[in-house]
C-alpha cells in the first residue's frame, strides 16, 4: 500500500519516506505504523484518501482482482477550455477502476472511484464502466461492490455527465430483479450526482468514520432553507443517526464487514 507523497516529511539525517506528517493534527507519525493501521492517523482518527489501487489491495483478496473495461477513455465532445489536457495529465484513464475480484473467497464484481482523477467527477466513462460492471454481474449472477469517492458530475461534460445518474441507476433497478445484491461503501467525500445515484442505492450501504456524503454543500443549504445546519451535519455518523446509512465501520473492519454481508447475501 503506498503513502500519499504529500504526507512525506523530509528531515535531515532521515531517510525520505521513513517518516509521514498527518494533515490534520500536523503529528510526525512513523510511516510503517501508518501503513499498518490502514492509512489512518493513529493518533487523531484522519483517514486519508485511498486511490483507486490501494483500495482494491485493501478490499480484494491477494491477486484475484482482474481489471476489466481498462482501455475506456473520456472525449471532451463539448470542446471544453482545457479539458483534453487535464485529463490527459492523468495517468489513469478515468476516476473509477472496475473488474472481477474475490473478498473472503466470494467472488464479486467491484468498482473502485478515484479521488485523485479530478476529484472522482462522474463522467460518461465513469458510468459506462458502472453501467457494464453491472451488466457483468448479471450476466456472472455475481454481487456488485462500488466504493464511491466523489466531488458529483463532471462539468466538463455537462448534461452528458448528469445523464450517467438515471443510467447507473436503471442499471441497478435490473440488477435488483435479479436478485442480486448491491453493496454500497461510501468514502470520504461522496457528494453531488455520485450521491444523488448509485451511491445511495445500496441493498446494505456502508460508510467509513467522518466521511462526507450529501448532495449539495452545507453553505448552499444554508443560504437556500435560512437556518444554521447541526453540528457534523453530512457526515456519515449523522447520516448513520437519521437512517441514510446502514452501518459506520473502521477502514480496518471494512473487508470483515463486506464478508459477513456476502455470507448474508450468499445464503439467501
Amino acid at each position: 500500500m503506498m503513502v500519499d507523497p504529500s504526507t512525506s516529511s523530509k528531515k535531515k539525517g532521515l531517510p525520505e519516506g521513513l517518516w509521514t506528517k498527518c494533515k490534520k493534527c500536523e503529528q510526525i507519525i512513523f510511516q510503517k505504523d501508518f501503513i499498518e493501521n490502514f492509512m489512518v492517523c493513529p493518533k487523531c482518527g484522519y483517514y486519508v484518501r485511498l486511490n483507486s489501487t490501494d483500495r482494491i489491495d485493501l478490499l480484494t483478496d491477494k491477486k484475484s482482482f482482474k481489471e476489466i473495461n481498462a482501455d475506456l477513455k473520456p472525449v471532451d465532445i463539448l470542446g471544453f477550455p482545457g479539458y483534453k489536457e487535464k485529463k490527459d495529465s492523468y495517468k489513469t484513464n478515468d476516476a473509477i477502476c472496475t473488474g472481477e475480484a474475490k473478498i473472503g473467497g466470494y467472488p464479486v464484481m467491484i468498482g473502485v472511484m478515484d479521488f485523485e482523477y479530478m476529484g472522482g467527477s462522474m463522467g460518461s466513462v465513469v458510468g459506462e464502466k458502472i453501467v457494464r460492471l453491472i451488466e457483468k454481474a448479471m450476466e456472472k449472477k455475481l454481487p456488485v461492490i462500488i466504493v464511491s469517492s466523489s466531488g458529483g458530475a463532471r462539468m466538463q461534460e455537462g448534461i452528458l455527465s448528469l445523464m450517467q445518474m438515471g443510467k447507473t441507476s436503471a442499471a441497478l433497478a435490473k440488477l435488483a430483479k435479479k436478485g442480486l445484491p448491491y453493496i454500497s461503501v461510501l468514502a470520504d467525500p461522496t457528494t453531488g450526482g455520485v450521491a444523488a445515484s448509485f451511491a445511495m442505492l445500496g441493498d446494505i450501504i456502508i460508510a467509513e468514520p467522518n466521511a462526507l456524503i450529501g448532495f449539495a454543500g452545507p453553505r448552499v443549504i444554508e443560504q437556500t432553507i435560512r437556518q444554521q445546519l447541526p453540528k457534523g451535519f453530512q457526515l456519515s455518523e449523522f447520516l448513520l443517526k437519521h437512517g441514510m446509512v446502514d452501518i459506520v465501520v473502521e477502514r480496518k473492519y471494512l473487508k470483515d464487514t463486506i464478508i459477513k454481508a456476502l455470507k448474508f447475501f450468499v445464503k439467501k
